[in-house]
């Protein structure tokens, strides 16, 4: 049974997550601030943790950066709707992913499970391969869900497990057009209000890592008013 450390000082968010992740076979411990978690963090890691950027005493980016200092423990970052600067300073420095609020119940456990994966995979776990977790090879791209694996032209790109999907997304079917609503539904779903600029953010994230191992990378195609598409290399 996996176990994960939910760390926020709002008791209704506190609650309602430790329900439904207990009722996912989930091991769930909780903290009001950052410092209680790290005094317990010091005594002994849990297997992911969940973290609210603002807090009193001690906020999240300090706590992550305690934690990398002893541990590379998945770390999801819960971010309100502007804190789109904390978002990328927040993964510069180490964080796994991070999850808007509000947020849905389905999204944050997904998001979960699937760093879960990938931290098995690099333990040298391996999952039961199915149709859905193959390896997925588009050209220069190649893409395994098991891992949380992305290569293009043999260069690993790092992605979050948002960008994983949204490009996942895309490069299963080539040439064919994704809406933003399409791309909405894989990244998000109904219980969550996203607009279209927050899929065009992702998009933009996504080339912007792509072009850091090939300058010239343009695989993804913007069809303005309509989506996105990608085309094989």
């Amino acid at each position: 049974m996996h176990k994960i450390a939910l760390v926020d000082d709002d008791r209704n968010i506190l609650t309602s997550v430790a329900m439904t992740l207990e009722a996912e076979g989930f091991e769930v411990e909780t903290y009001n601030d950052g410092q209680a978690a790290l005094d317990v963090f010091n005594k002994k890691m849990p297997d992911l943790a969940v973290l609210d950027i603002k807090m009193p005493r001690m906020d999240g980016m300090d706590l992550l950066q305690r934690i990398r200092q002893k541990s590379a423990m998945p770390v999801i970052f819960l971010t309100s709707k502007d804190d789109e600067i904390d978002e990328v300073l927040g993964l510069r420095m180490g964080a796994d992913d991070y999850v808007k609020k509000p947020f849905s119940q389905r999204l944050l456990v997904e998001r979960i499970r699937a760093l879960l994966r990938r931290q098995e995979a690099r333990a040298g776990v391996v999952p039961e391969e199915t149709d859905d977790n193959k390896v997925m090879a588009r050209g220069q791209l190649t893409m395994d869900p098991l891992r949380h694996a992305v290569t293009w032209k043999g260069k690993d790109v790092a992605l979050t497990v948002t960008e994983f999907l949204l490009l996942q997304a895309l490069a299963q079917r080539p040439g064919f057009v994704k809406s933003r609503d399409q791309l909405m539904d894989v990244a998000y779903d109904d219980q969550v209000y996203v607009d279209d600029r927050t899929i065009d953010s992702h998009i933009k994230r996504l080339r912007k890592k792509m072009r850091q191992v090939d300058e010239e990378f343009s695989a993804i195609e913007t069809l303005y008013g309509i989506g996105y598409r990608y085309n094989e290399e």
